[in-house]
C-alpha cells in the first residue's frame, strides 16, 4: 500500500466494505483473537475455497441468502482486495457484476408487502 488515494485504492476500500457486509464483522476488531483481528487477513485465505466460504458468512443471516449470490459477491470482494492495485477491477466493472445480484423490483414489493402485513398484526 502506498498511502496514496486513487481509484484503485477506492476499489480496495469497497472490497473491505463488501467483506464487512458478508461477514458482519468490522475491518479491524481488537476484541478477537490475534489472527482474526484484521478482517482481510482472516477472510482472504478462507475465500479461496468454496467449501470454506460459508465459514465467513455472518451467522445472523441464518442461511437466508442465495448461495450463488454469496459466491459472486465474495469473489468480487476477493478481486477488489488484490494486493496488486493494477490487478483490481475497475469500479464500473464491479457495479456491472453486482447489479444482477439485486432483488428484482417485483420481489422487493412482495417482501415489503409481507413485512407490512406481519407488522400490522403486532
Amino acid at each position: 500500500m502506498t498511502g496514496h488515494l486513487s481509484p484503485r485504492s477506492d476499489v480496495y476500500s469497497f472490497g473491505v466494505v463488501l467483506l464487512e457486509l458478508l461477514t458482519g464483522r468490522k475491518s479491524l476488531d481488537k476484541s478477537r483473537r490475534a489472527r482474526e483481528q484484521n478482517l482481510t487477513d482472516w477472510a482472504l485465505p478462507l475465500m479461496k475455497e468454496k467449501k470454506k466460504l460459508l465459514d465467513i458468512v455472518d451467522p445472523r443471516l441464518e442461511d437466508d441468502y442465495p448461495i450463488k449470490g454469496l459466491q459472486k459477491a465474495a469473489m468480487r470482494s476477493y478481486h477488489c482486495l488484490n494486493r496488486n492495485p493494477k490487478a483490481r477491477p475497475l469500479m464500473r466493472d464491479i457495479v456491472d457484476s453486482l447489479e444482477p445480484l439485486l432483488v428484482p423490483d417485483h420481489e422487493k414489493s412482495t417482501f415489503t408487502d409481507t413485512r407490512e402485513k406481519s407488522n400490522a398484526s403486532i
